[in-house]
């Protein structure tokens, strides 16, 4: 299993453009084939970086997974939209595989 992390730059004054993209993402991704963990915006801290977190069993799969995304009428919408709005600034993605879990309640 591999972890997607999507690391977005957004226009601080565009964030509740941003929500609703990731709203939108919350039901096409799953409909295509990952398994979304979230979209997360700003809220303390940094104005500027937000993510999307998915998991997908392999880079195979994630192949097919964006092929189904894009063919996808609300995630075709959904792009769209963001190339309209303008509000995200850089987009980066990131393949990690879990190394470690929770170990239990140390003593």
């Amino acid at each position: 299993m591999l972890t997607c992390i999507i690391r977005y730059q957004i226009d601080p004054t565009k964030k509740p453009q941003f929500e609703q993209y990731a709203r939108t993402w919350g039901q096409a991704i799953p409909r295509c084939g990952a398994e979304l963990i979230g979209y997360y915006a700003p809220h303390e801290g940094s104005t500027t970086l937000a993510y999307g977190i998915y998991n997908i069993p392999s880079l195979a799969a994630y192949e097919t997974y964006r092929g189904r995304l894009a063919i996808d009428p609300q995630g075709q919408e959904n792009y769209e939209f963001a190339m309209r709005e303008g509000f995200i600034l850089r987009e980066d993605r990131t393949f990690l595989k879990l190394a470690s879990t929770p170990h239990g309640s140390a003593t």
